[in-house]
């Protein structure tokens, strides 16, 4: 059994900060479980551009507003507090927040905590050996 609490988290290897988010990885690859879980907080009047071309990606808004633009169909949604996406075709996105968001998000295969976007919002596929060393549990 694994029990870890946010507060233990922050300001740790587990707690990944870019220009536009914050996330805190409660689990990850290392942990072997066949996914991770990250609680993240995407900032107030930013835009964020993804692509998880190797990951499939869940998303639960549990507070904010923002639009999620489909980069394939220009198609946008609204998210608010209490909706879910999922990049179930590895779809290209724009997120733009209204207001700060916090979002639980689910990707599979897991990440490994190291994954960086790059220029085309992509995350690495990446595995535990490829870490440099294992998370601390």
């Amino acid at each position: 059994m694994i029990i870890r609490k946010l507060d233990d988290m922050v300001g740790t290897e587990r707690d990944v900060a870019a220009p536009t988010w914050n996330s805190r990885r409660f689990i990850l690859a290392d942990d072997r479980v066949g996914f991770s879980l990250h609680d993240t907080i995407l900032k107030a009047g930013t835009s964020t551009h993804m692509w998880y071309k190797h990951h499939i990606e869940a998303v639960y808004c549990i507070r904010g507003r923002g639009k999620l633009e489909d980069v394939a169909t220009g198609k946008v949604h609204e998210i608010t507090e209490g909706t879910m996406y999922l990049l179930d075709q590895h779809d290209e996105h724009v997120l733009t927040c209204e207001t700060d968001m916090q979002m639980v998000c689910v990707f599979n295969p897991p990440c490994t905590g190291q994954e960086v976007h790059d220029e085309d919002g992509v995350y690495p596929l990446l595995t535990v050996d490829d870490q440099p060393a294992a998370a601390a549990r």
